[in-house]
Parts: structure tokens; sequence; C-alpha cells
């Protein structure tokens, strides 16, 4: 008799759907798989409440993927003078830092001085950042001469080059690090879907909210879901959810766009990044190492509308470019792009209609509604685990749940290592990467890469689609590995060799596949930048 038991993968979607199929009633239901939402679903799930997360399409699919890729205080809310937020940004620093080590990494920044007292006012600013981060600190910051900056910044305009100020802060790669808290909630009992869509809420007698209607949009099959709470932790489609809620609802969220370019790493070719904090209109400037390339960024563009695939718009282009050369000395062209990546940040409405999107606070805020729906919206993705703590307490408060305590603050996420060769591009699975290399080992043909100019493997996207729920071409090359992001042309050029890996994984046909490629291929030319300006 074969005593052999099958082991059970707790990431496939079967199995998750288990899970929903055969628990009736629910703690907390969570609408939205980015940041926020995930960081809500690990908080919950951890206090030992029964939790369920949805997302409409992919985790982290929406703003939570297109960041800057920093972990930061937030040095330009210190300038407007917003001590407790910068305070608590830098203390949830510390915290990313620690507990998703493989993804999370000291970076050293640069604020080039043009002007001597810039040296000075800087130096004496990032003291202040140094002294809020406290024992969690990355590092003191200093200045350094001209000679030393243009050493550290080859590329970078010497001319009125006084010196430079330099300053530790984080940077990471966000989607990453949001499939690795969906797959630690999932870890610790949550159930977690994307591509499940929330299309009603219900209510009981009283018009108190009880749960959710929602469709699996690859089976069409709905689930009735019921809840002690519900929680839109949607970003910039809050107003949708709390419309569905209240159609008189007001406005919350006041979407902003920001864009940024991506370059070869000679662009920037040291270890360190370059921050310019104050551009001809007052915005911040980041030039920073990232994947062997350079994110440049970012802009801040109010918009009347939103979209799930946000597009540059050429002023913000022009932005950049017009921004960028004015302190490289490698100049950067249209053509040197390799990738453009439109993001939309959920900033909290203000009240008054003509402040501008970079004055407005970068705070969350949490709203309940008269129905009883707990809406969290504003912040950013460094202070994803408090404001995730933040609504759950707000939800204890309202006796919605019974009382129960935080522990994500010292809870690692899955993956977390701080033992890893960053010169080897698995080192962002942590440690996952020795069972990536058993899967090689098992299949050697899995060890090739799936495209020359880059580092990703064929193993990669089994892995993908067998442990981190990716479903879609996209799924895989912009939010698993960064090819999308990092070369838009390179990750067109692989699409059809990874729907050939997926459709035999996911066992689809070749109808399945040939949509996925033109369905892949309509996304990517949003990220890859003309050579001539449109009209």
């Amino acid at each position: 008799m074969d005593l052999k038991v099958k082991c059970v993968n707790i990431f496939e979607r079967e199995t998750i759907l288990k899970g929903l199929k055969s628990t009736k009633n629910w703690d907390v239901i969570i609408i939205g798989g980015g940041a926020t939402g995930l960081g809500i679903a690990l908080d919950s799930v951890t206090r030992g409440y029964k939790t369920v997360l949805l997302e409409q399409v992919d985790f982290a699919k929406g703003t939570s993927s297109r960041s800057t890729k920093l972990v930061h205080g937030g040095v330009r809310y210190l300038a407007q003078g917003d001590i407790g937020l910068v305070k608590e940004a830098l203390y949830e620093r510390g915290l990313m830092l620690k507990n998703a080590a493989h993804l999370v990494s000291n970076q050293s920044f640069i604020i080039p001085n043009y002007r001597w007292w810039d040296g000075i006012f800087y130096t004496t600013g990032l003291k202040i950042y140094d002294l809020l981060a406290g024992k969690l600190s990355l590092g003191k910051s200093f200045h350094i001469n001209k000679k030393e900056t243009h050493n550290r910044l080859k590329t970078l305009n010497t001319e009125h080059l006084k010196g430079g100020v330099v300053y530790q802060d984080g940077q990471f790669d966000d989607s990453r690090l949001a499939i690795n808290i969906a797959q630690t909630a999932i870890e610790n009992g949550a159930t977690v879907l994307n591509y499940f869509e929330v299309q009603k809420l219900t209510k009981d007698d009283t018009g108190t909210i009880n749960g959710v209607i929602a469709i699996d949009r690859e089976s069409g099959t709905d689930y009735t879901l019921h809840g002690k709470v519900v929680i839109n932790a949607t970003g910039v489609f809050t107003d949708e959810i709390l419309q569905m809620d209240n159609e008189y609802a007001k406005n919350m969220v006041r979407p902003s766009q920001g864009i940024h370019f991506v370059l070869d790493k000679s662009f920037l070719p040291g270890d360190d990044a370059i921050m310019i904090p104050k551009t001809d209109d007052g915005r911040v400037l980041f030039l920073v190492p990232w994947h062997d390339k350079v994110v440049v960024g970012t802009t801040d563009t109010v918009l009347d509308s939103h979209s799930l695939e946000p597009i540059a718009l050429e002023e913000e282009i022009n932005f950049i470019l017009t921004t960028a050369n004015r302190y490289l000395t490698k100049k950067v062209e249209r053509k040197d792009v390799l990738s453009i990546y439109a993001g939309l940040r959920p900033l909290a409405a203000p009240q008054d209609e003509s402040e501008k999107t970079k004055e407005i606070s970068r705070s969350h805020k949490i709203i309940v509604s008269n129905s009883g729906l707990v809406t969290i919206t504003g912040g950013k993705w460094t202070t994803y685990r408090r404001m995730a703590q933040d609504t759950l307490n707000k939800v204890i408060e309202i006796g919605k749940l019974k009382k129960k305590v935080c522990k994500t603050a010292s809870l690692a996420i899955h993956g977390s290592t701080d033992i890893m060769d960053r010169n080897n591009h698995l080192y962002i699975y942590g440690t996952d990467y020795q069972e990536i290399k058993k899967l090689i080992q098992k299949d050697p043909e899995l060890g090739e890469k799936l495209h020359p100019n880059l580092d990703y493997l064929k193993a990669e996207v089994v892995w993908a689609v067998r442990n981190e729920m990716a479903r879609t071409i996209e799924d895989v090359l912009a939010r698993r590995v960064r090819a999308l992001f990092l070369d838009a042309r390179a990750a067109v050029e692989m699409a059809p060799l990874v729907a050939e890996i997926l459709a035999q994984e996911l066992e689809k046909s070749l109808e399945w596949k040939t949509s996925q490629i033109l369905a892949f291929n309509a996304i990517a030319k949003n990220y890859i930048l003309k050579s001539q300006p449109t009209t």
C-alpha cells in the first residue's frame, strides 16, 4: 500500500477556494489587494481573526507596483514640517528592513549642492531626519566636497557644484514585497484571492453592512460572504466602494499621477542615488539604482479620472527629461528609456480644491460610514503596516471585533533573510531561492534565460504560477519578475515563451495563449516610450 500523501500546496487557487467555500462567516472581509489591503489581511489573521481578502485583478496591480521603489520617511515632508508623519515612516522603514530583509535594503542618497548655503541647510535638516529615526537609523548623514561628490556621481553636472550631502534611506521591490505579504497572510490562515471582484455590499435589516457579493473572474461563479466588518482598502478605487454603499457618498480620494523612467545603469554608474530636493515647480526628483537599472521620477499630476492602466502624459515626460538632463552630463533621450510607467497615488482629498497634490499630507485617514463600512485612504507604501494596525484598532474601537493585540511589528515576512548574494538576481526570493534551485536541478531546462537582455529564468515563471498565485503573462512579467518595468521591449519579446510555460502549468489551450499574448502586448505598449512625442 502506498503510504505517500501528496502535499497540499496552500498557494494553489483551488486550495484557497476550498477555504472560501468551507467558511460561512468571516470576522474581517477586505476589499483590495494592494499594500494597504494585504497589510490589513496580515495584521488581521495574525491577531486571530478569520480573514478573507478579495482583489479584483492581481495583487499590487495598481499603485503598489508603480512606486519610486523607496522605503523612506519622506525628506520633503520634513521640509513641510510634518514631523509626526516623518517619524512614523522612519520607524516603519526600520521595521521593514528587519522583517523583509531580502527585499528592503539600505541605500545611500546624495543631494548635490549648487549654492554655498545648500550644504549647511541640507546637512542640518538631515541631521534632524537621522535623529527622528532613533535606534532604527540606517546611518548618519554628512557633507562631502565637490571632488568627492563627483567621484561618487560620475555623470553629475559639476558646473557650479559646491559639494553634496549624503544620507541613508531604504530601497525595495514593491510588488515582490506585496506578493510575499500575501504569502505570509496565507501561511497564517488567511484566505487571499486575486481576480475576485466585489460587485455588491450586503446589509441587514438595520442598514448595517454584513458582507459582500463577489464574482470569481476566472470561473464566473458568484459568492456571497458574510462578515462582522468589511474594510475598503481599494486605493484610487475607494470612492467606487463608498458609492456602492451610499450612492450619494462624497469623494474621499484625489488621484495624483506619478510617472517614472527606467534607464540603463550607465546613466548613474555608481552605488549612490541622487535626490534633487526642489525642481522648477517644487517637486522632488529621484534617480535611484534598481535591479541594475536606474529609476528616475516622479511627477505629481492631478487627474480627474483613474484607471488600472494609467498612461504617462507628454507634459510629465518632458518634465523628467528636462530636469534629469539639467543634472546629468550623459544626456537622456527618448530612445534611452527602457520602460516608462505611470502610477496613481490615492491621496486623501483636500478640503480646499485649490490645494496642490505635492502639498497634501501623505498621512492616512480611516473613515467609518453610517453603515459600518470601514475605509482606509491616503498613506504610502512605507507605512503600510502602521496603516493596517490603525485600521484594525479602529474596528475594535467601534465594537466590531473583540480586542486582540497587533503582532506584525516583529513578524518576519515570507522569504526574509539577510544571508544572500545580491549579485545574484534570485536574491529577491530570499529563503525560497533554494526551492527554485531545486526546480532547476530537477529540470535543467528551467535554468535557461527568458531573454538574453535580462537575467530572469524559466524556473521563475513556474515558481510564480505554483507558489505566487500568478495567473497571466502580465502577472509574471510585470509583478513577479519585473521585466516589463526594466525593459518593456524585452518583455514583449519574451511573452510567447512565458505564455507557453503558463499554458502548460495552468493546462490552458492554444486560444488562451494567443489571447494572453495579445492582451499583454496591448498593455506593454504603454511602457514603451515612442521616439516622437504624441500629438
